[in-house]
């Protein structure tokens, strides 16, 4: 399932992370993890924040997927099933019947 993920990174955590020098392996790891076929990264709310979208294969691999973004950054998350164009018109094909 494609996902949207949305994440805003407490300020004082990931400063931290920049500061020790860990924020490229933290970043690294979670790249690595979840294979994203897009990412974006922006200021959010006055926060580091980023946007990926990924596919998540089963439901409970969210848990997994989502530790991370709490525990080492301390984030507020955001998780949206999404689709694409492609996706969207098959789903309104499906309405007709």
């Amino acid at each position: 399932m494609r996902t949207l993920i949305v994440a805003e990174i407490d300020t004082e955590k990931s400063n931290e992370l920049v500061t020790s020098g860990q924020m490229p392996e933290v970043m690294g790891r979670m790249m690595a993890q979840l294979r994203p076929e897009a990412a974006y990264f922006y200021p959010l709310n006055g926060h580091r924040g980023f946007t990926l979208v990924v596919d998540v294969d089963q439901e409970s691999s969210l848990v997994a997927t989502m530790e991370p973004l709490w525990m080492q950054l301390g984030a507020k998350v955001t998780v949206t099933p999404c689709m694409s164009a492609d996706e969207l018109r098959a789903g309104i094909e499906k309405l007709r019947g």
